[in-house]
């Protein structure tokens, strides 16, 4: 008993089930390894020593522990009343196992019925207890069960830094609490690397796919166990429709249990081609098969917990989990109502790679805790110490809370004016910023810096979480780099410009760039008129002519960034000259400035105005006039707007005959104008394959605000359901 004077520490290890074995085999690991400073006596109770639930204390022996104790402590019942019969039974029976084993300390994990027993006992004999994982926020009744054992523990090992605050924050003594990591961390990191082959085949057949099967596991809520059925039938029945492969291991013994394998075998699920149904998978091949899953779905803390340590999607489905700590790669859908929610959860998260995430630990939790262990004079008063520290409240990442608040910052980068827009993920734009345009880069660059900046406080004021930035810009557009390859003439001093690196450095968020046109065509993709279309084309009838194309729900941007140059088609080898260079554009027809061009002319040649119509000495002429004169019976105007609907007509079906969309969509001021003669034009010009396409005029209020937006919206949230 004694090495060098000092006495060795007798350390119990209390074990209930699978799950909290994989947390503390790592720790008896460690202390069997120093014998001349520890002595390890291990218990094993719970579900370990229930042949439905696996008997997984083979596993215990297997590791090659001594279980001198084991203590069936289950009622069986899977309700509420066994529950409490069972930690009333282990009540009975530990204490002359507790008695004869006499440990200075027993180590307790969790926020299992059965721990609460232990702790009980352990607290009323004058026992001193190492809490494993308090200060941890989840849900159901768990949280009260891991708090109340916090309360009855003289020693806390937490894994955040969180967890840590919330144990400063219920009075807990700083000195008694370690942030060591979680201790299956320190195995699990050490099997990333290993070939997991062989591990996918044993479990789920020698043609699996890494990557191409999912890991299903949910648990009964014992405080709504009628709700929890309910929404692991709706997961069993959107698993099966999903028609993946699928890993799913039973529930483990709480209340509800029993009527959620009931529902497993009311479809067949043991026998489904589909899925492999386990009771238990050894710790070491277990993970390996979250590590490699296309994504775990259920309510299990692994999913929350040890699944991000490999970025595996997960979806996280009810209320078992609330509050956990998670990464990236964690989907929650608090409300699973529906079997359809649930499907849509799978078909965003299925087969993606999240970035691996170390919250719940680095790989190094067992040499702190035996570090912490040597340091433990058990020769101290055992009466705990209390103190009153504020507590940092966490971050909700609730689902439906993310819908509300996400937000993107826009920018338009006209020729007159710079805008910048919060817009929701519903399309709402929140708060609007105009500023002129000025003339240089460095002038535009500030002044773009400033409107963001101040429309990311806006945003705070306004409860709007900003995903990032998107910009929509006159020229020639490298998206993939966010550079302003050439500028238009409306933007002079703006060519070979790099807009995402100072604006993404400034204000730390992603950028996305394009054409202005390409983020009209988004724009009504994601809120417009073309939602839900796979092909279509999107027109915008302007001071200019363009718009962008979206093939196959992508939108093409061409070898070198070119593509949909709509207004620079020819449809005349003699045309007008247009603004390009060349003659016959459509552009030098139906464009803004083209038909301010003829409005001025027929002024000049007194044929503009027509009765009902004045024009102040020093106004303009516009289109505006034209259209104002076409419409008091001005023959010439009416020609002018014929002919150029005409030209865009054209321009149109040779669009048609090229990617063939089955929808066209007529953008900006002159949209209204030209809609019924482009459908004339096709009706007569275009191959009777084509002409079925619908020609519609957009509803979007501001295209290139909700273009830009759009691009941030569709491309930042990968966690959005």
């Amino acid at each position: 008993m004694e090495k060098n004077g000092k006495r060795k520490l007798r350390v119990c290890v209390a074990t209930c089930n699978r799950a909290d074995y994989s947390k503390l085999a790592p720790i008896m690991f460690g202390i069997k390894a120093e014998p001349d400073l520890f002595e390890l006596e291990v218990v094993v109770l719970g579900s370990h020593l229930i042949d439905d639930y696996g008997n997984t204390y083979r596993m215990i022996e297997q590791d090659d522990f001594d279980i001198p104790t084991k203590l069936h402590t289950i009622v069986r019942g899977e309700d509420e009343a066994a529950m409490v019969e069972s930690v009333g039974l282990a009540l009975v029976k530990l204490p002359d196992v507790l008695n004869r084993i006499k440990p200075d300390i027993m180590i307790v994990h969790g926020d299992r019925f059965d721990a609460l027993a232990l702790a009980t006992a352990a607290a009323l004999m004058n026992i001193r207890i190492i809490h494993i994982e308090g200060g941890e926020v989840s849900g159901t009744i768990d949280d009260s069960i891991r708090h109340a054992i916090t309360k009855l523990a003289h020693y806390h090992v937490c894994c955040t830094r969180t967890a840590e605050q919330h144990l400063i924050a219920m009075c807990e003594d700083h000195d008694h609490i370690l942030l060591a990591g979680c201790p299956s961390y320190d195995k699990m990191l050490s099997l990333k690397n290993m070939d997991s082959l062989n591990a996918l085949r044993s479990w789920l057949g020698e043609d699996v796919k890494v990557k191409d099967y999912i890991v299903a596991l949910q648990h009964p809520v014992t405080t709504d166990i009628k709700h929890s059925i309910k929404m692991f039938e709706l997961t069993l029945d959107a698993l099966i429709s999903f028609n993946k492969r699928t890993l799913i291991l039973f529930p483990n013994i709480d209340a509800g249990s029993k009527e959620m394998v009931r529902a497993m075998r009311k479809r067949g699920i043991e026998h489904h081609p589909n899925f492999q149904a386990v009771k238990h998978i050894p710790f070491e091949q277990f993970i390996q098969l979250v590590a490699n899953a296309g994504c775990m779905i259920g309510n299990s803390s692994c999913g929350v917990r040890e699944a991000g340590a490999f970025g595996t999607p997960v979806i996280n489905l009810g209320t078992r989990q609330t509050g956990r700590e998670t990464g990236e790669n964690v989907l929650h859908v608090r409300d699973a109502d529906s079997q359809n929610k649930i499907i849509h959860a799978l078909q965003l998260q299925f087969g993606k790679q999240y970035p691996c995430s170390k919250i719940y630990g680095d790989g190094s939790a067992v040499p702190r805790i035996l570090k912490f262990l040597r340091t433990i004079d058990i020769s101290e008063p055992m009466q705990k110490k209390f103190c009153f520290p504020p507590v940092k409240e966490s971050i909700s990442q609730d689902i439906d809370h993310i819908l509300e608040v996400q937000s993107a910052l826009a920018v338009d980068l006209g020729g007159t004016n710079l805008r910048v827009a919060i817009v929701s993920m519903k399309g709402d734009i929140i708060k609007k910023f105009t500023h002129p345009n000025p003339k240089t880069y460095e002038e535009r660059i500030k002044s773009i810096l400033k409107m963001c900046m101040d429309a990311t406080i806006q945003a705070v004021q306004l409860n709007c979480r900003i995903l990032g930035v998107g910009i929509s810009t006159g020229g020639r557009v490298n998206p993939k780099e966010g550079l302003v390859l050439d500028s238009t003439k409306l933007i002079q001093e703006w060519s070979s410009v790099d807009l995402r690196t100072p604006i993404s450095d400034y204000l730390h968020l992603p950028v996305w760039v394009d054409n202005d046109g390409n983020c009209a065509a988004l724009a009504e993709r994601k809120f417009g008129q073309g939602k839900g279309v796979e092909s279509c084309v999107t027109v915008i009838t302007g001071t200019g002519i363009g718009g962008g194309i979206i093939h196959h729900n992508e939108l093409i941007h061409g070898s070198s960034f070119c593509a949909a140059e709509l207004g620079h088609l020819i449809v005349s080898l003699d045309g007008p000259e247009c603004s390009c260079g060349g003659r016959g554009c459509i552009e030098a027809y139906a464009s803004g400035t083209a038909l301010q061009r003829e409005a001025k002319r027929l002024h000049d040649e007194d044929q503009l105005l027509v009765e009902g119509m004045e024009l102040k000495n020093d106004e303009t002429v516009t289109a505006i006039h034209l259209i104002q004169a076409s419409k008091l019976g001005n023959k010439k105007a009416e020609s002018i707007l014929r002919t150029g609907g005409l030209a865009l007509g054209l321009g149109v079906v040779n669009i048609l005959h090229t990617v063939n969309p089955s929808l066209v969509i007529l953008s900006g001021v002159l949209a209204s104008h030209y809609v019924n003669i482009v459908q004339e034009v096709i009706s007569q010009r275009a191959l009777i394959s084509a002409q079925s396409v619908d020609v519609v005029v957009s509803n979007l209020s501001d295209p290139a605000l909700l273009g830009a937006a759009s691009m941030v919206l569709d491309y930042a949230t990968r966690r959005t359901y």
